[in-house]
């Protein structure tokens, strides 16, 4: 089951679990749609993997499987991997 990470680990925007513009690799890691184009290229640059659309959890299903509170931000930033 996906975490649903609640925010973009560049620019700590929040990506509620109906976000259409969160983007993840196959590690999790989250991006906002913008962070993903225009900084990263669509590529992760945790682990090197495409950044694809999150799917989303139907509504009913996040009462009893709830997305993660937990956040992850780079304060340093994050940049496109060479």
């Amino acid at each position: 089951m996906l975490q649903m990470r609640p925010g973009c680990e560049c620019c700590d925007r929040d990506l509620p679990p109906d976000s259409a513009d969160a983007r993840i690799c196959s590690f999790e890691c989250t991006f906002c749609s913008e962070c993903a184009n225009q900084r990263l290229a669509g590529t992760c640059p945790n682990c090197g993997g495409e950044l694809v659309p999150r799917p989303s959890r139907p509504a009913g299903k996040l009462e009893k499987f709830p997305a993660s509170t937990t956040r992850v931000f780079k304060s340093e930033g994050c940049s496109a991997v060479p």
